[in-house]
């Protein structure tokens, strides 16, 4: 029997983990609940949104250990602003009265919290110099924001992806409530009945209607933003990819410089496909035209797509490397623990009796190396597509 092709399995490993991205995106929605993104990674893509100065200063900021002043997740200063638009919108869109009035004046209170964290953000005498001094050594060392440029880095950052708020989904959840009860009703009344077996069905359906609990998003492209982030968040994260083990391939991949990249190309793309949306509305005319632009930018999200799947890939592979060095840990106490039973054993005038187990836990050692050099080997293989994709 011919021993399986080991290409055939990256690639249907990268094939499955890439459909399963896309469909991410294309739902706007991931499976599960998932942590708000670290102030690290929203910087990184809050850079995307700003002029190529301002982000080359943050480069620098973030090289020489500079950082801004937190205001615990700026995904809930995405939520709060998205909630004043919409409160903004709806009272201009209202008669004069006491709704539009009770509108306006939530408006103005969620205005005044925004203007509050802007300060928060952009006035910190602890985390921008203040003094002449002060601004002359960080525009000496590229570090320097100006007021500007501050301001614009907080709008930036006013975009920052983020899961839908809970208030969004509670016609979500009662919708799988009511679901859920005529579901039971139903399998109740038609139980030891004629209609048994045509209940069972309708029970079935229902059950099947009912949808999980999933954080859900704007569109596919706060989707895959916030997904690029997570994955950034978990990969930095990794005791494995910190280790010794993986030091050639994080010399081979800027994490950092790579999701500020996936986040330019995105904000570029939604942008301008929303051009060519409003395009297509406002000038019949020139309908053929337009689509096709809009056609010739599809290779582009399916780029971008790929390049978040290399990342869903090398996170995968770093939670498989991390359940090995666990076993290496253990394997190490294991090792500890005989060599001291090997000392007890020798003061009794025995040594031979736990020799085998030693040399078995040794062995093992190599088994797992063995493991941790296929994963630097795909590891490596991940990371060369996404820098690839990356340059071109």
């Amino acid at each position: 029997m011919p021993a399986p092709d080991p290409s055939a399995a990256v690639t249907e490993r990268r094939a499955r983990i890439n459909d399963q991205v896309r469909r991410w995106c294309e739902r706007a929605r991931l499976d599960g609940r998932h942590p708000p993104l670290s102030d690290v990674a929203a910087l990184l893509i809050a850079a995307s949104r700003v002029d190529g100065p301002t982000r080359q200063a943050l480069t620098a900021r973030r090289r020489a250990g500079r950082t801004i002043p937190s205001i615990g997740g700026f995904g809930g200063l995405r939520l709060l602003t998205d909630e004043h638009a919409r409160l903004a919108t709806r009272a201009a869109s209202l008669r004069p009265g006491p709704v539009q009035l009770a509108h306006r004046y939530r408006a103005a209170e969620l205005a005044k919290r925004i203007d509050g964290l802007r300060s928060a953000v952009t006035m910190s005498n602890m985390h921008y110099g203040g003094g002449v001094r002060a601004i002359r050594r960080e525009r000496r060392d590229g570090v320097h924001l100006d007021p500007g440029q501050r301001d614009a880095l907080f709008a930036a950052l006013q975009h920052t992806p983020a899961p839908l708020p809970v208030e969004r989904r509670h016609l979500h959840e009662f919708r799988n409530a009511v679901l859920e009860s005529t579901a039971q009703h139903v399998a109740r009344l038609s139980e030891h009945t004629r209609a048994e077996d045509v209940g069972r069905r309708a029970v079935d359906a229902l059950e099947r209607a009912v949808e999980p609990d999933d954080d859900r998003f704007a569109d596919r492209y706060d989707t895959l933003l916030f997904l690029a982030g997570s994955l950034y968040d978990r990969i930095e994260g990794s005791p494995a990819w910190h280790s010794e083990h993986f030091v050639v391939q994080r010399a081979q991949l800027d994490l950092a410089e790579e999701l500020t990249q996936i986040a330019v190309d995105t904000v570029a793309l939604q942008g301008i496909l929303g051009e060519l949306d409003n395009a297509l509305t406002s000038t019949p005319a020139a309908r053929d035209q337009v689509q096709s632009r809009h056609d010739a930018l599809v290779p582009v999200w399916d780029q971008l797509v790929d390049r978040v799947a290399a990342l869903a890939r090398i996170g995968d592979l770093l939670s498989q490397a991390e359940t090995q060095l666990r076993a290496m840990a253990s394997m190490r106490w294991a090792t500890s623990l005989d060599t001291r039973i090997d000392d007890l054993i020798a003061r009794s005038g025995n040594r031979e009796l736990s020799a085998d187990n030693t040399h078995q836990v040794g062995d093992q050692f190599g088994g797992v190396e063995e493991l941790m050099g296929t994963y630097r080997s795909a590891l490596g293989g991940d990371i060369a597509a996404l820098t690839a994709r990356g340059a071109s």
